[in-house]
């Protein structure tokens, strides 16, 4: 590659799910325009048996509806509903003792809110092979590199790869929470350790999973049991570091016993069917989401605490975004690397991403890891909040992206 040879529009570092998405939403646009997406680890074009076998996975996400209509959008919810995912039709949420399925606890049933489901659970693996596969369909430049050196100029940027140098009208960074972007771009990010790790894996259970999703606060950690479509539940169950490296040393029937004894037993007897995973947790805001030539979307801008299963969905949200922003800016032949229309996508994006972050550590703080008299006061939260049903929608639409102020490829 050189730099006179490849004058791209738009060129995405981060081939995961969501540079992909907004790879994908980009070349589908009304304004003809050369996407290029930069990843050191590019996987191959998937096929039917990879989609298949996506059940083997152990890290998947819960996709809100707001999701589900961008990834539709982005011509990739064919090949990602035909995989194996799983709908969830209820959601049970517990704090410290209180009965999973007493009236301390806050339930949530698609039903009654006129939804054929809140949500599904995807492998991740099988949301970035279908982006990826459908930007390859809108015939966007895939190069598998990694970004060694940037150099800004005025109209445009030029990126030095581990495969030469290409140019670039606007750079967006989405290659995750350890971007190079955003490190070789000058742009500082707030950090913090929670102290904490996730450990992830598949189990079986004694009395099946009932198409919920179940997520109790324990006062010293988080357990989330996700379902599966072949009957499977995935856990993620946040706990400090240490706890997490106990947890996953431990010899299975120990390990079957702890989780399921910290799920109150709401589905029986747990037993593992994986390996386990431990994953650090951290969080990270970038002090700014946009320099002149450069714009930074998901975890590369912002990462939150899973416990709310958030994370790939404000990342998906930052895409469409940016993607509808974009296509305004070309509509009125304004320069996609201009600071002016940068911000624009920061302003209406950084506010919801620190509102979610903010409710999220809360909830980390004071429920996950509080003091037992908090548990106590939430479990008496949860039990008068199940009584007003307004305030619950309130709850489910936020769940669900329905609410706010929503671009137009989240409504559709």
């Amino acid at each position: 590659m050189s730099a006179a040879a490849e004058p791209f529009d738009i060129a995405i570092v981060g081939g995961g799910p969501v540079g992909a998405a907004l790879g994908c939403l980009l070349a589908s646009g009304a304004h003809p325009r050369r996407i290029a997406i930069l990843d050191r680890q590019l996987p191959a074009a998937a096929d039917a048996a990879v989609f298949a076998t996506a059940d083997a996975a152990l890290r998947v996400s819960a996709l809100s509806r707001a999701s589900e209509r961008i990834l539709d959008s982005a011509g990739a919810w064919p090949a990602i509903a035909a995989s194996r995912i799983c709908p969830y039709e209820y959601m049970h949420v517990w704090a410290g003792a209180a009965a999973p399925r007493g009236d301390a606890a806050l339930r949530f049933d698609a039903a009654e809110l006129g939804e054929p489901n809140l949500g599904v659970i995807v492998a991740n693996e099988v949301l970035q092979l279908a982006l990826l596969d459908a930007f390859r369909a809108r015939d966007g430049s895939l190069i598998d590199a990694s970004v060694q050196s940037l150099c800004f100029e005025d109209r445009g940027v030029v990126i030095g790869t581990s495969r030469g140098s290409l140019r670039a009208r606007l750079l967006v960074g989405a290659d995750g929470a350890r971007s190079a972007v955003r490190a070789l771009a000058g742009m500082p990010a707030e950090q913090g350790d929670y102290g904490q790790s996730a450990v992830v894996a598949q189990v079986r259970s004694e009395r099946g999973h009932e198409r919920t999703a179940w997520q109790r606060f324990l006062g010293h950690g988080t357990l989330a049991l996700l379902p599966r479509l072949d009957g499977a539940i995935s856990i993620v169950w946040s706990v400090t570091t240490p706890e997490a490296q106990r947890l996953a040393a431990l010899a299975p029937a120990e390990f079957n016993a702890e989780l399921t004894q910290a799920s109150a037993a709401v589905l029986g007897a747990l037993t593992l069917a994986s390996d386990r995973q431990v994953f650090p947790l951290r969080r990270l805001s970038a002090d700014d989401y946009a320099v002149e030539r450069c714009v930074l979307i998901g975890d590369a801008a912002h990462v939150v605490h899973p416990l709310a299963g958030q994370g790939v969905n404000l990342g998906l949200m930052d895409a469409a975004v940016l993607a509808e922003l974009l296509d305004t800016a070309a509509a009125e032949h304004e320069d996609p690397g201009a600071i002016r229309v940068l911000r624009r996508f920061e302003r209406a994006r950084r506010a919801d991403n620190e509102r979610m972050m903010t409710a999220i550590d809360a909830f980390n703080r004071f429920l996950s890891f509080g003091d037992p008299r908090l548990l106590g006061l939430a479990q008496r939260g949860l039990r008068q909040l199940n009584r007003v049903e307004f305030i619950k929608r309130l709850f489910a639409e936020q769940a669900l992206g329905t609410s706010g102020r929503l671009p137009r490829v989240a409504l559709s």
